[in-house]
């Protein structure tokens, strides 16, 4: 494969100078910086409502079966609104260091179709799946009424596109480690449409690779100095 040029000195990494990290703000990571705080007051909500109301609102916000067929375009992103587990879920974290990573170096909106893309196309993968099996007679038709929200999708898609913008050797690391992790989860057989969602996030988020490669260059571009020709120009 051919070497990729390096990334200018504004979409390197999230490291600043001095090696001090730039977390999520409003002009960094508007994308990330917004949607964090949002989950936080999701979070806060779920923390501290009537836990009756919480389980109503999550019931509405489910992208089970059920809601599927009837509202898809309501539940699809309210079920994003939510961190199962609330804000000390791993998820929570691995969503700030991953999304500010990606959106630094592909910008705000092409993180955004990464994180929501993978998100819906693989409740869709999961969820479809169980659909046909009810209507086949292999599942009960409980399994049309599963609890299902989350961030988890799109975090797992996220984190296999970045991959994908690593060098080898942190790249390799990244995907063992995370893939390691979810095809532990599903050998414990705990949840098993939610742990095979998880790898088909990850795969998607792999299958992005091209995509996401030429969106880098393309933010690599247009944050390129101004040539002295240019800058001459200019003045």
């Amino acid at each position: 494969m051919a070497a990729r040029p390096s990334p200018g000195p504004e979409v390197q990494s999230t490291w600043g100078p001095g090696g001090r990290h730039h977390g999520p703000t409003p002009a960094r990571t508007p994308f990330t910086f917004a949607y964090a705080c949002l989950l936080a007051a999701t979070s806060a909500f779920a923390a501290l409502a009537d836990p009756a109301l919480v389980h109503a609102v999550h019931q509405a916000s489910s992208t089970d079966v059920a809601h599927l067929v009837r509202t898809p375009l309501l539940v699809l992103p309210a079920s994003a609104l939510w961190i199962a587990g609330g804000i000390v879920s791993p998820y929570a974290l691995a969503f700030l260091l991953v999304l500010t990573a990606l959106e630094r170096r592909i910008g705000g909106t092409r993180a955004a179709c990464v994180f929501l893309g993978g998100h819906v196309l693989a409740t869709l993968a999961t969820e479809v799946p169980v659909g046909l099996a009810v209507l086949a007679g292999h599942l009960p038709d409980s399994s049309l009424h599963r609890l299902d929200y989350g961030i988890s999708f799109g975090v797992a898609t996220s984190v296999g596109a970045l991959a994908g913008l690593l060098t080898p050797w942190p790249r390799g690391l990244l995907l063992v480690a995370v893939g390691g992790m979810l095809l532990d989860d599903l050998a414990a057989f705990t949840d098993p449409m939610t742990n095979w969602g998880h790898l088909i996030a990850l795969a998607l988020g792999v299958a992005s690779w091209p995509l996401v490669r030429r969106q880098e260059r393309s933010a690599q571009s247009s944050q390129q100095p101004l040539t002295c020709e240019n800058s001459c120009l200019a003045q």
